[in-house]
């Protein structure tokens, strides 16, 4: 794991909710220092769509509370391309996600799997991820 603060990286779904809400002292300190490169626009956020699937069920089913409607988080990201970027979920991603049964979440794999197939950095806490792909994380 590399100690420089990477310019772009691929977000988890654990830490993107942890940014939006605004729990920073869940957050790893380099994690946090990314996302307030983010914040500056000195670096972008790639979201895997499952990402944000996995965000709208837990703030459905009531286990994840934003301070602010769903909707409106996702119009916050949508209209900041320069520092949000949403990466569909493509073929090349599942074809990818199917050599990581060794994570055991279904959207973590994909998340993970989208991580490697862009060659970017990933922001997560997960060993389950960590430990199954070959890219440098930031937590």
């Amino acid at each position: 794991m590399s100690s420089a603060i990477p310019e772009i990286a691929v977000i988890d779904t654990h830490a993107l909710i942890w940014w939006i809400d605004g729990n920073r002292h869940r957050i790893g300190r380099r994690a946090l220092r990314f996302f307030d490169h983010v914040d500056e626009g000195r670096a972008v956020a790639c979201i895997p769509t499952v990402a944000l699937i996995e965000l709208s069920e837990s703030v459905h089913s009531g286990k994840v509370l934003l301070h602010r409607p769903f909707d409106a988080v996702l119009i916050g990201i949508r209209e900041t391309p320069s520092r949000y970027q949403i990466v569909p979920l493509t073929g090349e991603i599942v074809a990818r996600a199917h050599a990581l049964f060794m994570i055991p979440e279904r959207g973590d794999r994909l998340i993970a799997a989208t991580a490697a197939e862009l060659g970017y950095p990933i922001v997560t806490r997960d060993s389950a991820i960590t430990n199954a792909i070959g890219v440098d994380h930031v937590w």
